[in-house]
């Protein structure tokens, strides 16, 4: 008897080691057809951008948002629905630089969309790679205007690994059309179309990587400070987005407290469409605005958080309104680069619709990077901006 009873004991004790390893694990099932699955939320998966989850789900819609999912098999599958029709660039196996491997088109409700297929993951790792460990990268190019984006999950036909974590430097960027990346991909024959909407050719997204920095962006064509394109004082505009989730659903609240994501700078680049139409704001009433988006930042992030203003001379009183609202402004640590409307020429540089496409973009980031690099110490490497 004593025999059985140190048996049970010890088996007991086994029983109950198992419940709790299996308690910590990340939930993983099959599909049914061979596959392991995961769920949009699981902690493997590195967002960065601001999201939302429900349930097993996260959906998000600002854009330049994106991900890191790391796997270990011979293809990559999402199951993912989206409001409206948006397009993601994707990468393999590498960083985030100006041209992905690939880009994909997400639409409808509920879909199953290969990211990587075993014939595209065989040609691009070879034979042996199939067998290695692999992260792919997809980022969102298109604004928030263009619908809500929902990932259900992921499968594979391995296995899924811990994904890298956010980078050591972070950049969040509050602005209009120009962050979005708006004509980006077009000339300056050509009009607006979404899927010439490229986030990632900007200056903010160059910026980032000339610091070796991840990004968020905060942006919408069209928004200003307190008057959006062509409306009147007292729109919904980007003071008002800035404290959202989600950049379609005004009634969204962001908690950065509840965030792991803290950047280490923000830019702030806003103030054309305040002065569009050949209309502008009371200077008292944009100072009061542009104010209460910075007081914004500083609560999200605490006093000393550095803020950097570009104030562009595109239209002649847009420039002297930012500095004065930053002068005003009584914060520390809050400071403004001024661009000329020489930064880029009206040619070669422009894109769809009077935007900069690439080229105009890269000259912008040339001359916001010495600012970033004083008001943040991080030093200028040197290399070229791309």
């Amino acid at each position: 008897m004593g025999t059985i009873t140190i048996f049970r004991k010890q088996m007991k004790r086994v029983m109950m080691m198992l419940a709790l390893f299996a308690a910590v694990l990340p939930l993983t099932a099959g599909t049914g057809n061979g596959e392991t699955a995961v769920e949009g939320n699981d902690s493997r998966i590195t967002y960065i951008g601001r999201t939302q989850t429900d349930g097993g789900s996260v959906s998000f819609d600002w854009t330049g948002t994106y991900l890191r999912v790391r796997f270990c098999g011979n293809s990559l599958k999402f199951r993912v629905s989206d409001t409206g029709k948006n397009y993601y660039n994707v990468w393999l196996d590498g960083a985030m630089d100006s041209k992905p491997d690939k880009v994909l088109t997400v639409t409808g409700s509920d879909t199953t969309i290969v990211v990587f297929s075993e014939e595209e993951m065989l040609s691009a790792v070879g034979k042996k790679g199939l067998r290695q460990p692999h992260q792919v990268t997809i980022q969102r190019r298109t604004e928030g205007r263009s619908g809500i984006t929902t990932i259900h999950g992921f499968s594979t036909s391995g296995e899924f690994l811990q994904a890298d974590a956010p980078l050591g430097r972070i950049i969040e960027f509050i602005g209009d059309s120009y962050t979005c990346g708006y004509g980006t991909e077009s000339t300056n024959k050509d009009t607006f179309s979404f899927e010439t909407e490229n986030q990632n050719l900007t200056y903010a997204c160059a910026t980032a990587r000339y610091f070796g920095a991840d990004h968020i962006s905060l942006a919408h064509s069209g928004q200003g400070v307190v008057r959006n394109y062509n409306g009147p004082v007292g729109d919904h505009t980007m003071v008002n987005k800035y404290l959202q989730t989600l950049n379609s659903d005004n009634d969204s609240r962001w908690d950065a407290s509840a965030s792991a994501l803290k950047p280490d700078l923000t830019v702030i680049y806003l103030g054309t469409n305040d002065f569009s139409r050949k209309a502008q704001p009371y200077m008292k009433v944009f100072r009061k605005g542009y104010h209460e988006l910075l007081r914004e930042v500083k609560e999200n992030y605490g006093p000393e958080h550095p803020v950097l203003c570009i104030a562009s001379r595109i239209d002649p009183l847009a420039a002297d309104y930012i500095i004065d609202a930053v002068n005003t402004c009584g914060l520390s640590n809050v400071d403004y680069v001024i661009l000329s409307d020489k930064i880029h020429d009206n040619g070669d540089d422009m894109g769809a619709d009077g935007h900069p496409n690439y080229s105009g973009h890269i000259k912008i980031a040339y001359g916001i990077i010495p600012y970033v690099s004083t008001v943040t110490g991080w030093e200028m490497s040197g290399n070229n901006v791309k």
